[in-house]
């Protein structure tokens, strides 16, 4: 789903609570904690699009991601009291390495609520970045229980929350980022794509963009499995999903917030969301990383993903932010399979062998052509004497391969069936 980018109303300061004064203002707090990302031209993204795509680097920072900017600028706020009572947070893992830079710099003790699917690497890096100052618990299988966790917490202890993205504070913060890209280009960008969560970075960005610059449209990106502000936008406040799909763990969240939600519904239709296939995300990433040497997470990639999809003016400036870049090696696999099989080029088959010399045999000759590979091959069924049915995956070296692949099937003797990616057969088998 993707909204119009035609550049119409600008957002009033006084429409949404937070303004573009609110983000200068945390930009001078958290100056001394937050490093500065780099703004980088990039020539291959650039040839691409026929625009001048520039990448705002905030995988680059100590915590490899933006999310210390909202976290420290809401800390800095608290009361002697409020810090004394201890701080709690949840997060799918960035936000709780912000929160836990913040909690040692500050030497306030906190908790940090994950999900107990987060990657090794995040909860590692959390611990490395809040010490002693931190407590970390893994509880639930989504973002949402480690959350609705986070608040039983607050509500029995009195200690204070600090949100990932429903907080004013914490969207002044992350809106840090479009102060500094204006002040590091030396004309406003034409378009800024924005990866989305729970809504707080675009919230941020979009308010003070709305004030700060003349022309400049913004484009926020969903995984398609996990679209909760485009599902907010469409009936008109937050509404929770009934099922997200996990991968992109970074913007995995099945309620929208619902102060960056009213501060996009506001911003008319200078802001425009978009949805992109997680399989299409694995493949930016993976050419973010074999191409120019990022190493993005999967929210980290969506931005990049979008503009390879996006209908981009040649000519117009265009920045991404490459939100994060906490991504767990082991992952990788994964990411390979889910691109391949975004680009066509993986497939999965069920083959009826029958149970006689030389069926294999037949079906790597007469059906497999030269540049088709097996991947994976293993029986399912063989209690049949006269066939036995084998789950069998293969690599082709282009996708247009496909058909003559298929039809090969049909003119041979040996049952086959493909498996279609998204049934339940394929999610069972795979």
């Amino acid at each position: 789903m993707t909204a119009d980018l035609s550049k119409g109303s600008r957002v009033s300061p006084l429409a949404a609570p937070l303004t573009a004064a609110d983000i200068d203002e945390a930009a001078e707090r958290i100056s001394g904690v937050v490093t500065r990302s780099p703004l980088q031209f990039n020539e291959r993204l650039s040839e691409a699009t026929g625009a001048n795509v520039y990448l705002k680097r905030e995988d680059l920072q100590a915590v490899r991601s933006y999310k210390a900017r909202g976290a420290f600028n809401l800390m800095a706020q608290l009361s002697a009291e409020e810090l004394a009572a201890g701080v709690v947070c949840s997060s799918a893992g960035n936000h709780a390495q912000g929160f836990a830079m913040a909690c040692r710099s500050m030497r306030t003790h906190g908790r940090v609520y994950v999900p107990a699917k987060t990657p090794k690497q995040k909860r590692d890096r959390i611990r490395y970045h809040g010490r002693e100052f931190i407590e970390l618990i893994a509880v639930g299988s989504t973002y949402d229980l480690a959350a609705a966790a986070a608040l039983d917490d607050v509500a029995r202890t009195g200690a204070t929350l600090v949100p990932p993205y429903d907080d004013v504070r914490t969207m002044a913060g992350q809106g840090t980022i479009a102060a500094e890209l204006l002040e590091q280009l030396d004309e406003e960008p034409d378009l800024v794509i924005v990866p989305v969560g729970g809504g707080g970075c675009i919230a941020g960005i979009t308010t003070y963009l709305a004030e700060r610059a003349s022309g400049t449209s913004v484009l926020g990106v969903e995984p398609a499995g996990a679209a909760s502000m485009i599902a907010a936008l469409a009936a008109g406040e937050p509404v929770t999903l009934e099922h997200v799909d996990q991968f992109v763990d970074g913007a995995a969240v099945a309620r929208a917030g619902a102060l960056p939600y009213a501060a996009l519904a506001a911003a008319g239709d200078m802001v425009a969301l978009t949805t992109v296939d997680e399989g299409a995300v694995c493949t930016a990433m993976l050419d973010l990383y074999q191409n120019d040497g990022i190493i993005a997470e999967p929210a980290g990639a969506l931005s990049v993903t979008a503009l390879l999809e996006a209908d981009i003016e040649p000519g117009s400036t265009v920045v991404c932010l490459i939100s994060g870049g906490n991504n767990d090696v082991s992952r990788y696999n994964e990411v390979v399979e889910r691109s391949l099989v975004h680009l066509g080029l993986k497939h999965y088959f069920l083959v009826d062998f029958p149970q006689e010399p030389g069926a294999l045999r037949r079906f790597l000759d007469e059906v497999l052509g030269p540049g088709d590979d097996i991947t994976l091959f293993e029986y399912v069924k063989r209690n049949n004497r006269e066939t036995g049915e084998a789950l069998c995956g293969v690599e082709l070296s282009a996708a247009t391969d496909l058909e003559g692949l298929l039809a090969r099937m049909r003119d041979s003797d040996i049952h086959v069936e493909l498996l279609e990616p998204g049934s339940p057969t394929y999610r069972y088998l795979t």
